[in-house]
């Protein structure tokens, strides 16, 4: 979600920070190095990065992750929370084909789904998944195929997948979803999206559908 549909201008990056100051849970290593771990693995579960972090210390990690979750409720709170421009209409004339649209994000569910509350999106969004819905965040395939089984896809072929991180791409790329974009709205650039096995590379979400078109995938996926 944050970086792809939903506007980020650093609020994860601050988030983490101000968990990790009030927990501690990265001072066994120079911040920097923390940091830079964090924008590597954007996109993934969060708990399975402050374990990192933390170097393995799991009750530290669950501590981060709830200190992390309050700290972005925060932040949008005092902010407020703005979608990628155009990428409501995106969705909806995804919808409009005959595809359902599944939000899928390394955030907990309260912040998941106060995120869409913020957007007002409750109702135009068919389904959203969190790790702890599918087994493993990313970049693990768990939340795309889980999110092909509750669509009743009939072939990964007809799934898509798009973001702005490496583990979006990866993830896509090991359910063996048909196509896998990345976007240029988020977290990582243009070569580092194609080197991790981007189908196509868009500057928004609001290209996604074209791109569909483009390969013949948007009927296949309308009929799957």
């Amino acid at each position: 979600m944050a970086g792809t549909t939903v506007v980020d201008d650093g609020v994860v990056e601050t988030a983490f920070r101000r968990a990790a100051e009030s927990t501690g849970v990265a001072d066994r290593m120079p911040w920097d190095d923390a940091l830079a771990h964090v924008r590597a693995t954007m996109g993934q579960s969060k708990i399975d990065v402050f374990t990192h972090l933390a170097g393995g210390d799991r009750a530290a990690a669950e501590r981060a992750t709830a200190a992390f979750e309050a700290a972005y409720a925060e932040i949008v709170a005092e902010q407020g929370v703005s979608e990628i421009p155009g990428a409501a209409e995106a969705i909806q004339d995804l919808k409009d084909a005959g595809l359902t649209v599944v939000l899928t994000t390394g955030f907990a569910p309260v912040t998941r789904d106060a995120l869409i509350e913020g957007l007002g999106w409750r109702d135009l969004v068919d389904l959203a998944l969190s790790p702890i819905d599918a087994g493993r965040g990313r970049p693990a395939p768990d939340l795309v195929l889980t999110a092909a089984i509750r669509s009743q896809v009939s072939s990964m072929s007809a799934v898509a997948v798009a973001g702005d991180t490496v583990s979006d791409v990866e993830s896509g790329r090991r359910a063996g979803a048909g196509f896998v974009a990345g976007v240029l709205t988020g977290a990582h650039d243009l070569r580092t999206l194609t080197g991790a096995g981007a189908d196509a590379v868009l500057a928004d979400v609001t290209g996604l559908r074209g791109a569909l078109a483009e390969r013949g995938l948007l009927a296949l996926a309308r009929t799957a």
